[in-house]
């Protein structure tokens, strides 16, 4: 059996996997690939599927399955599976990290004391001691996310209509009634159908006036131009993202140019401890599909 490695994971991982097969990082061995190991890099279409005439079994290493196309993948008999529970805490910890960035003007105070600033009085600082959290999503990330901002003293409400209880947070029936109550809003849904733009002009009206937003689940649940403008005319304080709707961004991304911005570049589940838990779940992937058990 040939395992390809198509994308970054933790150097450990080959050796790991040795004792089930042949192990390569060539991306010209597609053809001859019987399992392939992904991130969110590589794009399994139809077309990259066609190339891969003996491919079984793809793993995601994280969440999304975006990047797959699984309506091709059923109809070739391929299986594919991902690591969702793996990344749930490198990328609440991003989530959190950017949320309090974004209100302590982190990056700002950062920036201006290398340019031989010392805005002590300029630069004004908010809490998120009392504040409300809105997640949309409460999944293992969503969970790990209202965890850590309760440990911060906030309210935590949750919208997700495919959970009926939650331990970690307060669910509301719909946006609508989340959305008006919350000072900061984290974004935790996969792409899909229902959710694309889910956050858009309409649905940015129901928020605060100087409500911030979170979003380190996927670029293409907002419609970037539409949270620009709301940056611009200051309905929101402040946007964080990690993700985009394309990868890296277009040079002429909205995003780019907006005030009130903290953007970095899909590192979410980049941490180190992440890729060896990514790679501990792939590994017992192999054993249920191989029969080999350490």
């Amino acid at each position: 059996m040939l395992i390809l490695i198509c994308d970054a994971f933790d150097p450990s991982l080959p050796d790991k996997l040795r004792r089930f097969g042949e192990v390569t990082e060539d991306p010209n061995r597609l053809p001859e690939a019987e399992v392939a190991l992904v991130r969110s890099k590589t794009k399994c279409t139809a077309e990259w599927m066609a190339q891969a005439r003996k491919l079984k079994l793809i793993i995601r290493g994280g969440v999304g399955m975006d990047n797959i196309d699984l309506e091709a993948a059923k109809a070739r008999g391929i299986k594919a599976v991902n690591t969702p529970k793996a990344s749930a805490v490198a990328v609440a910890e991003l989530t959190m990290a950017l949320m309090l960035a974004l209100p302590n003007r982190l990056v700002e105070a950062h920036n201006s004391m290398k340019e031989g600033k010392f805005l002590k009085k300029e630069i004004k600082r908010t809490e998120l001691l009392g504040k409300t959290l809105g997640l949309v999503g409460i999944g293992n990330i969503g969970h790990e996310v209202a965890v850590r901002a309760r440990a911060f003293g906030m309210r935590v409400l949750a919208y997700d209509p495919y959970v009926k209880q939650s331990q970690s947070a307060i669910l509301v029936a719909s946006l609508k009634e989340l959305l008006p109550q919350a000072d900061y809003v984290s974004l935790h849904v996969p792409l899909t159908e229902e959710t694309k733009g889910l956050i858009n002009k309409q649905t940015l009206s129901l928020m605060k006036d100087g409500a911030y937003l979170i979003n380190t689940g996927r670029g293409k649940c907002v419609v970037e131009e539409d949270v620009a403008e709301a940056l611009r005319s200051g309905k929101l304080a402040g946007y964080a993202t990690d993700v985009y709707s394309s990868e890296p961004p277009e040079p002429g991304n909205p995003l780019l140019s907006a005030p009130n911005t903290l953007l970095t570049p899909h590192i979410g589940a980049s941490s180190k401890e992440n890729l060896l838990r990514i790679g501990d779940e792939v590994v017992k992937i192999l054993e249920e599909y191989t029969g080999k058990r350490a």
